[in-house]
């Protein structure tokens, strides 16, 4: 029997075990009844699939115990797309509305959130890492929409993003506690690179992580892991990434590593930099480093303190040591593109660039 054929399958036993309320016990009678003739290897991958749709995420199950795949993407009901490797594909998993509408329900009532025509979106965070973003009705047309961002990051060192000469330059940077900002597009690679960084940081550094969706796994003895929180359904109030960057600076930190700066956290990142705290890691979504330093500049803006331009630009270039620009090449595989020193906050000079 052919893969689709299975999928399609184990959608209608599942069905028949929703409609009749059956459980992991009644599945080999369900699949009796539907593939009498199925032969025993088959029915035990049935019996697997059908085990997944009941437990866990349901139909999509199977999807993230496959550690190859980065992103899920469900676009209502209908064909599940997912990505692999860098390129996008179809799932061969269909999703009813029902089987959708549950699914959705199995997410969000973990993480003590609703989605509703008041808030019609939410972000949040599954059991093994993995960033969940659902859009619903009235702004999904088509929807709900889930977008899973697996978890999938490595035990990678600074040489699997380029060649020995720009390891060994990363490599001295952070252990000679220079500030480093890691640029790049969606996909890149930044976290990853950030993760592999932050593993030359000297083992007896006390080492302070803020992320707004944990997902960073230093090697290393000594590391505190903060992460921010949204509004939840029992009016728990939400904690921002500045206050957790504001309250690690009372925490003794020897390193700061801010999973991503993208809000007004970025002037008290550039004024934590210019008050002893030198030797942060972060990252940032832009395309080059000169747009790196504009949207950090931006984002320290946006913070409302009224400071001029060119006051922020000039904190900047006293905060910030290096941006390290990482990209994704056709073949899927993240290295990095180029390496520059900052001069003035707007000013770079290139350390080293990609071919």
């Amino acid at each position: 029997m052919t893969e689709a054929l299975m999928v399609d399958l184990a959608a209608t036993v599942h069905g028949d075990l929703l409609d009749q309320g059956g459980g992991a016990a009644e599945i080999f009678p369900a699949i009796s009844r539907h593939a009498p003739l199925l032969g025993a290897r088959e029915r035990e991958s049935l019996h697997r699939q059908v085990s997944a749709r009941l437990a866990g995420l349901g139909p999509i199950e199977p999807l993230l115990v496959d550690r190859e795949i980065s992103e899920i993407m469900i676009n209502g009901p209908g064909v599940v797309w997912y990505e692999r490797h860098g390129r996008v594909e179809s799932s061969g998993v269909v999703l009813t509305a029902a089987e959708l509408e549950l699914l959705v329900e199995r997410i969000v009532a973990p993480i003590g959130r609703i989605v509703d025509p008041r808030k019609p979106w939410v972000d949040g965070r599954l059991a093994d890492g993995s960033r969940v973003n659902i859009v619903a009705a009235p702004v999904a047309i088509d929807g709900p929409y889930v977008t899973i961002r697996r978890f999938v990051l490595r035990a990678e060192d600074v040489a699997d993003f380029g060649p020995p000469t720009v390891a060994s330059m990363l490599a001295e940077l952070v252990t000679k506690r220079r500030s480093i900002i890691v640029s790049g597009g969606t996909g890149a690679g930044k976290t990853s690179l950030l993760n592999a960084l932050a593993a030359h940081i000297a083992t007896e550094s006390r080492v302070i992580t803020i992320e707004d969706a944990a997902e960073l796994r230093l090697r290393h003895p000594h590391v505190v892991r903060l992460e921010a929180r949204t509004d939840g359904i029992e009016a728990v109030g939400a904690v921002e990434i500045r206050d957790l960057l504001r309250n690690a600076l009372r925490m003794r930190p020897d390193r700061i590593v801010l999973g991503e700066v993208r809000g007004p956290e970025a002037l008290d990142l550039v004024q934590a930099l210019n008050t002893g705290h030198s030797g942060c890691l972060s990252t940032i979504h832009a395309n080059s480093p000169t747009d790196a330093l504009r949207r950090l500049a931006s984002l320290v803006m946006s913070a409302g303190t009224g400071l001029p331009h060119d006051v922020v630009r000039t904190q900047i270039g006293s905060a910030l040591d290096v941006v390290v620009q990482v990209e994704r090449t056709p073949s899927g595989a993240r290295e990095v593109a180029a390496v520059v020193e900052v001069v003035d906050g707007e000013t770079v000079r290139p350390l080293w660039c990609g071919e």
